[in-house]
């Protein structure tokens, strides 16, 4: 009885870790750039009651091991990467990767990583994202020589400034049009190392492989759509339907506990 309590109580916070996972895709089913994640269940522990044995050739038969086990749990979320959809914004600054890749923030002395692309310029010059965060740009030396922040000098002299399809950011001054930078594209080994950082950000901590930095279009870096953001990657109907699923392993394992509970007043009542 203990063992079946045990075990409920560990599919009630294995269910619970679940349900969190879906709430969080459901509400960012309209944030841009949002990659949706999934919880793999595993179980955990067994008692070994008997364990397996090699029959004789005349006289005793096999045995296989008879095991109890102790319920199951989280073992890993996992984030899926798959591309999205491209939700038109008509900012002609606002960019999609139409491919693999991320853009490429300034972080302190590292790097933040994210597929969402509202691009804007400050006062100062500098490319900046919906964060406020420096946009670094492709370096000459593409591969892995690291990207540098974007900032154009005299930037209040540059009119009709555009993003195109290749990463370059070109500005009219005195009739001239002039490339002021190119937006960098990283290109990452194993995505899904990456380590979620909020605000739509991802960090390199471990077990990304090597990441190289190319412009949009080139190499392994996606090009860019200008006027479009990517949408989220949220499958309602999925989340929906693994809500179902979740809320009754919760409510069975709930089940256990009561049943178990039950059995435990009856055998302290037998005295009686």
């Amino acid at each position: 009885m203990m063992r079946a309590m045990f075990s409920a109580v560990a599919g009630l916070k294995a269910h619970q870790t679940g349900f969190d996972v879906i709430g969080n895709n459901i509400s960012n089913v309209n944030t841009y750039g949002f990659k949706a994640s999934s919880t793999l269940y595993r179980d955990v522990y067994y008692q070994t009651i008997s364990g397996s044995s090699n029959g004789t050739a005349s006289t005793i038969a096999g045995a296989n091991p008879s095991q109890v086990g102790y319920g199951a749990t989280a073992a890993s979320v996992d984030v899926n990467n798959a591309r999205s959809g491209m939700a038109t914004t008509g900012n002609g600054m606002d960019c999609y990767i139409n491919g693999e890749g991320y853009f490429v923030v300034k972080d302190g002395d590292d790097f933040l990583y994210t597929r969402v692309g509202r691009m804007s310029f400050d006062a100062a010059g500098n490319l900046v994202d919906g964060n406020k965060r420096i946009v670094c740009g492709a370096p000459a030396d593409a591969g892995t020589t690291k990207p540098t922040p974007i900032n154009v000098s005299g930037y209040g002299d540059y009119k009709n400034i555009t993003i195109g399809g290749d990463g370059k950011i070109t500005g009219e001054k005195g009739g001239t049009v002039y490339t002021i930078g190119t937006i960098a594209i990283a290109s990452v080994a194993n995505p899904a190392g990456l380590t979620q950082q909020g605000e739509s950000y991802y960090k390199a901590v471990s077990n990304t492989g090597d990441i190289k930095w190319y412009a949009p279009g080139t190499a392994t870096a996606g090009g860019l759509v200008t006027g479009a953001l990517e949408s989220s990657n949220v499958d309602l109907a999925n989340e929906f339907s693994q809500m179902i699923v979740t809320e009754r392993g919760f409510q069975a394992n709930s089940k256990i506990i009561t049943v178990s509970d039950e059995m435990l007043e009856n055998l302290v009542n037998l005295k009686r």
